[in-house]
């Protein structure tokens, strides 16, 4: 569901740590963003964001009625009464117009802003509520990281929107300091605490008055040792939407924000026992948090919903910037190259609701395996659940893009997610150009031409998970062991003005993770690896979320249907983790396959000795792992493959001892 998820009493705690009432700034992020548009997609990246332009994000604004016909332009349409759909959309599709650089996703933006202002309400109010009973300030946390967003791409546009915003914060902030009036029903969670390159909205007073009396539910207290769930089983009603998935997610950025403004360092050490927390206890084997719509363990029966892998990609992401912590940068990566692909089919029409880690088919279930979503939840289609994950799962790519690049306070520059992209930005007043031609994480190796008529130092992250004997060569060179700060985790490279060459070649080593029920995770790099089943797929016209009825086909796209996929291979299958075999075919030159997570398209596997057991099933869906086995026929050579490709999948497997088999 939704970031707000249901209605529920919460604690009306005020929080401890109190804004100073005299302060001015705020603390800066130890990385700040580059100005959108500056960094550029490549190679696979960018053909994953092109498929998603032309794909169900891209044309949501054409056809699907949450958007079309939202009540913010002027329609009746909305899927709650929080009247978020439209808000979220344009907060995925400013970033995903600007960086792809295209103009008809950028003149869909143009238009729903210019509806939106052009209707601001007198006392500064934006959106379609016009009493002041029905006033609820959620949705508007969305519009306004639009608008900030939208307001950097298009400087023309600047001087209006901040004005909106500025009218905007001052009702806002009346209404929360009038007993939290714009809480939908007073129970909400909110946080209007926002991040821009626009001073003139940072060094805004008002904004941040609203702040410090914005946090009814106070996330200090839940991310907190004996408070925190570490077990049990999930409740289809909680007394607290602290547990609710998203939301979690989303408050992992709570203690951070409060530092900003308090400065307590406290609330920095708070922060990175939150991620942990909530990763140990509640993470998914692909990065991701598994809820349904509540946390209550990590069953690989459980789903994990696409709004959460897009939200906890974005806190972590903001995390990292803020704090300067690699492990937040890992886990944020882990994500968006896991948990992300695998709920999205390849050519971006249609998602899942939830994506469970052990996944052998894709249907309405017969059971009930999971706590508030429906059984149609794991179905690849249009609204197979609550209709968030639609208009929202398109601001996960392009601020990933966005942040793979940022500045350093040298000034320098640092690679900090390790896709293939370019920057071309400006310091100490010059032209700087980079670019980085990889495969990664198909591959380890990145490649970076440097353009430069300054001197300044770059900066590459190195992932937690890259062995002592990864590499880096300079120019014409030899090649050295890496040698990044033990503090930052970052390989600093002095750039001298002309032209730099840096290679970086990370060794990585298959890392097998040991799960409950005698099970195992299969990682190399930053990817999980998971069972490669093979499946028959079935298309039908897309199903209401609410009736699931069929959508008449005069409110839909033809290209936006349902999808069930069927296995077609064994998915009941134990395998030996002393008998792991990593292989790639990628040779260097070689383009990645379009669309990469399809089926087959990446160049690398790990072959493991395996054997099919007897797997009972449960719940509509595979019973958890057995333990102990009973096997079934002769051992076998099976194929894992990265996770995200896998539509169907076994990502926590049963380990046992089976006879070495030749390779």
């Amino acid at each position: 569901m939704s970031g707000l998820g249901k209605m529920t009493a919460i604690s009306q705690h005020i929080p401890a740590f109190d804004i100073p009432a005299d302060f001015h700034e705020v603390v800066s992020f130890t990385y700040n963003l580059l100005t959108i548009g500056q960094v550029k997609p490549q190679g696979w990246v960018k053909d994953q964001l092109t498929l998603q332009g032309f794909g169900l994000a891209g044309n949501l604004f054409d056809f699907y009625r949450y958007v079309k016909g939202s009540t913010w332009l002027g329609g009746t349409e909305e899927y709650s009464e929080l009247h978020e759909s439209a808000p979220y959309w344009y907060n995925a599709n400013v970033p995903l117009a600007y960086v792809l650089d295209d103009e008809r996703l950028k003149s869909q933006s143009n238009l729903f802003l210019d509806f939106v202002l052009d209707h601001q309400a007198e006392d500064g109010w934006l959106g379609p509520e016009t009493t002041h009973q029905t006033r609820g300030i959620w949705a508007r946390c969305l519009l306004l990281q639009g608008m900030m967003n939208h307001a950097i791409a298009s400087p023309d546009q600047e001087d209006k929107i901040v004005s909106a915003m500025h009218k905007f914060v001052v009702v806002a902030n009346s209404m929360l300091k009038n007993n939290y009036t714009g809480y939908i029903q007073q129970q909400a969670t909110i946080s209007i605490h926002m991040d821009s390159g626009l001073h003139v909205l940072t060094s805004y007073q008002p904004l941040f008055n609203g702040c410090a009396v914005v946090a009814k539910r106070d996330w200090t207290n839940f991310f907190v040792s004996g408070v925190f769930p570490t077990e049990g089983t999930p409740q289809a009603k909680v007394q607290s939407n602290f547990e609710h998935g998203v939301n979690m997610a989303q408050g992992l950025r709570y203690m951070a924000q409060l530092y900003r403004m308090t400065k307590n360092e406290r609330l920095v050490e708070q922060t990175r026992d939150a991620v942990y927390m909530t990763m140990r206890y509640q993470g998914s084997n692909s990065g991701s948090i598994l809820a349904d719509e509540y946390i209550g363990g990590k069953s690989p029966q459980r789903g994990s919903e696409l709004c959460m892998a897009v939200e906890t990609i974005f806190s972590l992401s903001y995390l990292y910037r803020l704090i300067g912590d690699s492990s937040f940068a890992d886990k944020a990566e882990l994500a968006a190259f896991n948990a992300l692909p695998a709920a999205i089919s390849p050519d971006f029409w249609s998602h899942q609701y939830v994506t469970q880690t052990n996944q052998p088919w894709s249907q309405n279930l017969t059971g009930k395996p999971f706590y508030n979503v429906v059984s149609y939840g794991n179905v690849f289609g249009l609204e197979p659940n609550f209709p968030c994950c639609t208009v929202n799962h398109g601001q996960a790519l392009p601020k990933l893009i966005m942040s793979s690049f940022v500045s350093t306070a040298d000034p320098g520059i640092l690679h900090m997610f390790l896709i293939p992209a370019s920057v071309s930005t400006k310091i100490k007043g010059t032209d700087v150009l980079i670019s980085c031609e990889t495969s990664y994480p198909f591959s380890t190796t990145l490649n970076y031409i440097i353009q430069s008529k300054a001197n300044f130092n770059f900066y590459v992250r190195i992932p937690s998970w890259a062995q002592p004997n990864s590499t880096i060569k300079i120019n014409d060179g030899l090649d050295r062991v890496l040698d990044p700060s033990p503090t930052s985790s970052l390989q600093k490279i002095q750039v001298l003005p002309g032209q730099t060459r840096v290679q970086i070649t990370l060794q990585a080593d298959i890392r097998i993770v040991y799960k409950p029920n005698n099970t195992v995770a299969i990682y190399h790099g930053a990817l999980l690896y998971a069972l490669d089943i093979g499946y028959n797929t079935t298309a039908s016209p897309a199903r209401n979320w609410s009736s699931h009825e069929p959508i008449p086909a005069n409110e839909t796209d033809p290209r936006a249907l349902d999808h069930t996929l069927l296995p077609t291979t064994p998915w009941n299958i134990a395998i030996d983790p002393s008998q792991l075999q990593f292989v790639s075919s990628l040779k260097e030159g070689d383009e990645l396959p379009n669309p990469i997570y399809a089926r087959g398209a990446p160049p690398v596997a790990i072959w493991t000795a395996a054997q099919e057991i007897e797997w009972p099933e449960a719940k509509g869906t595979a019973d958890l792992p057995p333990d102990p086995v009973t096997l079934i026929g002769a051992p076998f050579w099976a194929k894992l493959v990265p996770y995200g490709s896998a539509k169907l999948h076994m990502g926590e497997l049963p380990s046992v001892v089976l006879p070495k088999l030749a390779f």
